[in-house]
């Protein structure tokens, strides 16, 4: 009730479509109810069982509805029979019990038809709500979650929770009105013979309830394993490259294989469970069936207790408990299926996200004085990354970042934009800390070019319109040519409506860093980070991607993450990095003189080439 009680807030959006399915679905249960009841006065009529009664009866309350009833339709009967045509009441009483059957089926139709608005606008907003979370948390929470997992809830578990856990909206209304109408009428007919069932109903419902336990948890690990085989799918087709280059089709195919088998084996265990419910329960519903056979008939052939007709009925009403009592019971474990499903959903809508705007929040939407990193240290989970790191970058210097792998270079670009936050100290713009200035404004003061081109399967317009969405065609093609782009761009069969696949694979790297850069080049912000934007490249494509640099750098500030020491010689101060600290800074010409770190990294590279 927990998981589901956080889910409520999906429902009441619509609640007025919970309501008609609740009026509905009462309807329902009480015609169901009534088209058994409608049986007696048939059977009486066409046995030819019925009173002669000329007197019209009186109602006296609820407690004598029953004699009430029976006398009412013994004086209906005697007082609209002809001798001449006894069909006609039996005609009267054929036609009754087809309007309550259509009308019990109506009602049932417009139950269903007003809970799927609610199971779909429920499923439509959860996942809405689960991918807009999934896009607002820190990069920190995806380097321990796989991506496979988390789609896997956004898709699969989701809709468990709309098949399943939404099930418990017909659980308490429809099936238990159902059952409630059903033994009203019952206790009518005879009280004696009801009381004489309920023994046996608890007797069921336990060996019914045995079934279903383990269900949850079996759940839990199928829809984990789930996660699991979708992970395996997303990384291999990412890294398909890599795969067939190893030759390792055949590890990742027994990888996806192992995973799959372990889903076949948990699912076939659940299905299993579940499918053993509705025998079990009808199988227990016709044992009391028979019980009350042998009892009921001793009432109306040995006691005289009972007549035939109103045990007919009886009978009838006994039978119409099963069909509910079978879609509970199957319903409860689709419950089961369900929470394990809430449960893994409301895992990230639950999620902490660590890095937001604070209340107090500044808007920022310029950059006049600097950017000052103060005596900040970082670790990620148990590793330190900086240490007691300071620094001052003023507006329109290119500041370079240098340093061997590992060194917290690239770190230093996902502090400033606040991808992850610091563990101790503080980074200002303009003397503002960065925690106090409002996430998206300060991202808009940004623009990231990063090593990997990250392209997406749509138009280049679509790609490079990111930082500015309502950005003209003219716009596009400026920011192409400044990115050294239009050359290539104006050739293609669509320029620049042209789809360039998944991941922009259509292009080459040189290709699609140029388009990451005019992307930058389009948003036009006055802080530029360039992390190793040109590594990744062949010497001519970082001619090209240099060129294009060069031109975006004029007259901006710019942080620029270097591998190739070749780019960044014009830096007007170059930070060289060690295991997180600052080991030397200077110019390029400053730092050669020095003969120290800088100077031993530019040797080695130029011994390279």
């Amino acid at each position: 009730m927990d998981n589901f009680k956080k889910i409520f807030p999906f429902i009441l959006p619509y609640k007025r479509y919970a309501f008609l399915n609740i009026f509905f679905n009462i309807l329902y249960a009480l015609f169901s109810t009534l088209s058994f009841m409608a049986l007696i006065p048939m059977i009486q009529v066409l046995f030819d069982k019925t009173k002669s009664n000329t007197v019209m009866p009186v109602y006296e309350g609820i407690a004598h509805i029953k004699e009430y009833g029976e006398n009412y339709l013994s004086y209906y009967i005697t007082t609209n029979t002809d001798p001449n045509n006894p069909g006609f009441v039996l005609s009267v009483m054929v036609a009754i019990i087809i309007s309550i059957f259509l009308l019990k089926n109506l009602a049932d139709y417009a139950a269903m038809f007003f809970i799927t608005f609610l199971r779909n606008g429920v499923l439509r907003d959860m996942r809405n709500a689960m991918y807009k979370k999934s896009l607002e948390l820190p990069l920190a929470f995806y380097s321990e979650k796989r991506k496979g997992d988390v789609i896997s809830r956004i898709s699969g578990d989701v809709n468990e929770v709309q098949t399943s856990f939404l099930a418990i909206l017909e659980l308490i209304v429809k099936e238990p009105l159902t059952i409630i109408f059903t033994i009203i009428a019952m206790l009518i007919i005879s009280a004696k013979l009801t009381l004489f069932v309920f023994i046996f109903i608890p007797v069921s419902g336990y060996i019914i309830s045995l079934i279903g336990k383990q269900l949850k948890k079996q759940s839990t690990k199928a829809q984990q394993e789930q996660g699991t085989f979708l992970s395996t799918i997303e990384e291999t087709m990412g890294g398909l490259k890599v795969v067939k280059g190893y030759n390792s089709e055949n590890y990742f195919n027994s990888v996806f294989q192992s995973s799959t088998k372990r889903f076949f084996d948990l699912s076939n265990t659940i299905g299993n469970r579940q499918n053993l419910a509705s025998p079990a329960s009808e199988f227990m519903g016709i044992t009391v069936i028979a019980v009350l056979l042998w009892y009921g008939g001793q009432m109306v052939l040995i006691d005289k207790t009972l007549d035939g007709a109103s045990f007919i009925a009886y009978m009838g009403l006994a039978y119409n408990i099963l069909t509910p009592a079978k879609a509970i019971s199957k319903a409860s474990y689709g419950v089961k299926r369900g929470n394990a499903a809430a449960e893994r959903v409301l895992e990230i809508l639950d999620q902490e996200n660590t890095i937001v705007s604070s209340e107090k929040a500044t808007e920022k939407t310029t950059f006049d004085n600097d950017i000052d990193i103060q005596n900040i240290n970082f670790k990620y989970e148990d590793e330190t990354v900086l240490k007691d790191f300071s620094l001052q970058i003023k507006k329109g210097q290119t500041v370079a970042l240098v340093g061997q792998s590992g060194s917290g270079k690239s770190t230093i670009a996902n502090l400033l934009t606040r991808f992850y936050d610091v563990n101790e100290g503080s980074i200002s713009i303009d003397g503002i800390n960065i925690k106090h200035i409002n996430l998206q404004s300060l991202r808009s003061l940004m623009g990231l070019v990063t090593q990997d081109s990250i392209l997406f399967n749509d138009t280049i317009k679509a790609n490079i319109a990111l930082g500015k969405l309502d950005a003209t065609d003219d716009e596009i093609m400026e920011a192409l040519k400044i990115a050294n782009a239009y050359e290539f761009v104006k050739d293609l069969p669509g320029g620049i409506y042209t789809n360039i696949g998944d991941s922009g694979n259509k292009l080459s790297g040189g290709q699609k860093q140029r388009l990451s850069i005019a992307r930058a080049v389009l948003k036009n912000p006055p802080i530029m980070i360039l992390d190793e934007a040109t590594s990744a490249l062949d010497t001519e494509s970082e001619k090209f991607v240099q060129v294009a640099l060069d031109k975006m750098m004029q007259n901006r500030t710019s942080i620029v993450i270097a591998h190739r020491l070749s780019t960044i010689q014009k830096a007007d101060l170059i930070v060289v990095m060690q295991k997180g600290k600052i080991v030397e800074q200077g110019t390029h010409d400053q730092l050669i003189a020095q003969n120290g770190t800088y100077n031993k990294l530019v040797t080695m590279q130029s011994f390279e080439s």
